[in-house]
């Protein structure tokens, strides 16, 4: 087993573009050949269009793109945007008159960071479809949908961390498999290894941690108003051959992923959502697959704490395990 970038899956194309003024991007997937997709949501309250091509009820066997996007539900317009340019190429579902392109999308919230009424649109999309195809520019940090990820928002965002997107991939013989995740959760995250604290909840004088989960139990009433500004989103990539519903599978046994790094999570204040995606013909069995897509989106997550920098005003992880 080796470590590779998650570029180095075929079949599919990452980019990215952000409004760092604003606090907010998009991070666009594109297959033109199509790509066999699955899709399990865990958290209470998603923003999403589309969710239901990947309902293994539907007839739909195939989508072209995945759209990750900040601008909670207001920025589900990015998907016009790369529906744009794939039309414009030919790639979609051909209905006679012209192609549709299949394209679906899911959103996290960050309005609280930057300017809360410029949001991810067409415009985005279509630039960061533009990215993904002619030149690919995904990177880990503080880009695409993570440019306003936060962490650790259980008592609002006075005492949150900077998160940022992550990947992680490995290969074994001929097989690949890797995730991409925006990490915008209420809870603290961990390090799934070692179970230490890498992120979350900051102290009063924000240079240690306290425990959102203890914080939580000190206090059993029920919050009407709970904060609600996060949102973890996922994908697993792989090139092993599966349908709709061995991917739906794979989705949700990738969400133990989420389980194991984020505490609390899939809270009625996440909208948390992994798409599982297979974009080749590689035969593996799907239970390990599934297993496989927790480990990787775990592996992602660490990327997304570690790789995300100070901004907007609040620390990152290299601000208290570095400086500090």
């Amino acid at each position: 087993m080796k470590e590779i970038s998650i570029k180095d899956i075929e079949s599919i194309k990452i980019g990215q573009v952000e409004n760092r003024e604003a606090a907010t991007g998009c991070t666009v997937f594109l297959s033109e050949n199509g790509m066999r997709a699955g899709l399990d949501v865990r958290g209470g309250g998603p923003a999403s269009r589309d969710s239901q091509l990947m309902n293994p009820l539907m007839s739909s066997q195939e989508i072209h793109g995945i759209v990750l996007s900040g601008g909670s539900a207001f920025g589900l317009g990015a998907a016009n945007g790369v529906m744009k340019y794939l039309e414009e190429k030919g790639v979609g579902l051909d209905v006679g008159v012209t192609k549709v392109p299949l394209v679906v999308q899911t959103d996290l919230f960050d309005l609280t960071i930057g300017d809360a009424f410029t949001r991810p649109d067409a415009e985005m999309g279509y630039q960061a479809a533009i990215c993904a195809d002619k030149e690919p520019n995904y990177k880990d940090g503080n880009f695409g949908a993570g440019c306003g990820a936060t962490v650790g928002k259980l008592l609002g965002m006075d005492f949150c961390m900077k998160a940022g997107i992550g990947s992680y991939a490995i290969q074994i013989e001929d097989f690949k498999i890797g995730a991409v995740v925006a990490l915008n959760a209420l809870g603290d995250i961990f390090d799934h290894k070692t179970g230490k604290k890498i992120a979350g909840l900051l102290s009063e004088d924000k240079k240690s941690f306290r425990n959102a989960f203890e914080v939580m139990k000190s206090n059993l009433r029920v919050v009407e108003n709970k904060f609600a500004g996060n949102t973890t989103l996922g994908v697993v990539i792989t090139n092993a051959e599966f349908n709709k519903t061995q991917l739906c599978r794979i989705a949700g046994l990738a969400h133990n992923g989420f389980a194991s790094s984020i505490r609390p999570v899939h809270t009625s204040a996440d909208g948390d959502s992994i798409f599982a995606v297979s974009v080749g013909d590689v035969k593996v069995d799907a239970d390990l697959v599934g297993t496989m897509a927790a480990d990787v989106m775990s592996e992602a997550i660490i990327r997304a704490v570690t790789s995300a920098e100070t901004a907007y005003g609040y620390p990152a992880y290299k601000d208290i395990f570095v400086d500090g």
